[in-house]
C-alpha cells in the first residue's frame, strides 16, 4: 500500500490532485480542507495517503494531517457512509468540529452536510460515537489539535492547474463532487464569487456560507 506521496503538485482541480513523484503522475482524490493547506505553500509537499480498492477501481485518497486520514478510514467503515461522503464531511467542517458534533449528539449540524439527512445523522452520532473513543484511546487521534505532515522544506513552488471552464464553472464542479446540486452549487458560487478569489477561496466562502 502507499502511505504518503513526496512531490511537486501540477494540477489542483478539487477534489482531484495530480502530484508528481520523481516523474509519475498520481491521481489522489483529496478533501477541501488539505486544499486549503495545499494553497500557501512555497514547498515539496507530503501528503498521507489512503488506498480504496473496490472491485471496478483503486483509488487513492490525500489528506494534509494524520487526523484527517484517521477520521476518513474511520468513517468508511460505518455503513452507508462511502469515500465521497466521507470526503464530504472532511471539505465540510474540521476534524474537531465534527467529533464534537459527535460527542454533544448534534445531528442538526451533521445535516448540513451535503448528502447527509437526518437518518445518516443519526447513524454517523452513534456508530461514529463509539469509534473515535477506540481511535483516540489508541493515540492515533486527537480532537484538540492535529500535527501538520506537510513538508516545509525545499524548494518547490505549487504550479497552478489550467482550466478549461471558468473559475465559477470550476468551483461548481467542485460542489458537485461533494454532494451538492447542480442549484444549490451555483448558488453557493454566485453569492462570494469575486474575480480575485482563487478557486479554493471561492469554494472555501460557498462553503462556508452553507454552514449558516
Amino acid at each position: 500500500m502507499i502511505g504518503f506521496l513526496r512531490g511537486n503538485v501540477v494540477q489542483k482541480r478539487p477534489p482531484l490532485l495530480v502530484i508528481d513523484v520523481q516523474g509519475v503522475g498520481y491521481e489522489v482524490e483529496a478533501p477541501m480542507s488539505t486544499f486549503y493547506q495545499l494553497e500557501s505553500l512555497q514547498d515539496d509537499v507530503t501528503i498521507l495517503t489512503h488506498m480504496h480498492v473496490r472491485e471496478d477501481a483503486m483509488l487513492l485518497f490525500g489528506f494534509a494531517t494524520e487526523s484527517e486520514r484517521v477520521l476518513f478510514k474511520t468513517l468508511i467503515k460505518v455503513n452507508g457512509v462511502g469515500a465521497k461522503m466521507a470526503l464530504a464531511i472532511l471539505s465540510a467542517m474540521a476534524v474537531n468540529e465534527f467529533c464534537s458534533y459527535v460527542d454533544t449528539g448534534d445531528t442538526a449540524a451533521l445535516t448540513r452536510i451535503p448528502g447527509v439527512g437526518k437518518k445518516t445523522a443519526e447513524r454517523l452520532q452513534i456508530e461514529m460515537r463509539d469509534r473515535l473513543k477506540e481511535v483516540v484511546k489508541s493515540g492515533l487521534l486527537s480532537y484538540e489539535h492535529t500535527t501538520t505532515t506537510l513538508d516545509e522544506k525545499g524548494d518547490l513552488s505549487l504550479q497552478k492547474a489550467t482550466f478549461a471552464n471558468t473559475l465559477q464553472q470550476s468551483a461548481c464542479e467542485a460542489l458537485l463532487s461533494l454532494g451538492y446540486t447542480g442549484s444549490q452549487a451555483e448558488k453557493m458560487v454566485t453569492s462570494v464569487y469575486h474575480a480575485e478569489l482563487t478557486l479554493e477561496e471561492i469554494i472555501k466562502r460557498a462553503l462556508q456560507g452553507a454552514k449558516v
